[in-house]
């Protein structure tokens, strides 16, 4: 068993520390206050800000950036950190836009993080859809991450990333023995495109945590942002009335303080 300690520093960024490395996911440290264009006439207002500041954060190993065309994900602050991490882990076009340390994976294609002293961890690009079908070439390439160390005794650690449940993310169950999970949640809805959901609900989420069994899933990415439509109370309700077998795996991140995670 490894225990692996995970810090939300609010939104989609998480600092996962395990094996001797600080992996830092999505990077978002703006202050609120900011409207951000999310192309095609949406956009959204940040409303709180991060729970530490990037400058408070120790040495970055590696980033793992579900995508970097999207403020939320990837915002001003947070991009001017990718430069002083080894490697920034991405999709295969945000890895040809930003250049440089980013590394492209296409789903289900794997890298590997290894140096010496430390747990050597292999990287596996996961399917993920921002939206409705054909919504791709609107809402751009998103991917999720599952990681995969020896000595894990629950299954990989996942992220979703930016994702709506669909036969891609079902995929995932039957290749994958997940035990901890990272879920972007929130239900995003723009009233631009009326009830049209870009990231997964809480019904969705109930039902891949059926299909996937995790230990423990952790939602993230769910509010802070005028986009979300599903907030904790919201995402709390709706787990009241699941099956305890699927309500008890779902905890809580606190902001701002590691927690440490068997995995």
């Amino acid at each position: 068993m490894t225990d692996v300690r995970v810090t939300h520093i609010g939104g989609p960024t998480t600092l996962i520390e395990v094996g001797g490395w600080r992996l830092l996911t999505d990077p978002t440290f703006d202050p609120p206050g900011r409207r951000y264009s999310f192309g095609w006439g949406t956009s959204s207002r940040k409303t709180s800000g991060p729970a530490l500041a990037a400058a408070d954060l120790p040495p970055v190993d590696a980033v793992l950036l579900t995508h970097d065309h999207h403020g939320d994900n990837l915002d001003s602050a947070g991009r001017s950190l990718l430069p002083t991490a080894d490697v920034v882990l991405t999709t295969p076009s945000g890895a040809r836009r930003l250049s440089g340390n980013a590394r492209g994976l296409a789903p289900w294609s794997s890298t590997r993080l290894q140096a010496p002293g430390r747990t050597t961890i292999d990287v596996t690009a996961t399917p993920a859809r921002h939206g409705p079908p054909l919504s791709r070439p609107i809402t751009g390439d998103v991917t999720g991450f599952a990681l995969h160390w020896t000595g894990q005794e629950h299954g990989a650690l996942w992220i979703s990333g930016d994702t709506v449940l669909y036969d891609g993310v079902r995929h995932i169950a039957r290749r994958l023995n997940v035990g901890t999970a990272l879920l972007h949640m929130g239900g995003v809805r723009f009233p631009l495109t009326g009830p049209i959901r870009y990231t997964m609900t809480a019904t969705q989420a109930v039902e891949l945590c059926r299909l996937l069994t995790p230990r423990t899933a952790f939602p993230i990415h769910y509010e802070g942002w005028h986009h979300f439509r599903e907030n904790r109370e919201a995402i709390e309700r709706h787990l009241a009335s699941a099956p305890a077998e699927i309500r008890d795996r779902f905890c809580w991140l606190p902001a701002g303080t590691g927690i440490d995670v068997s995995v």
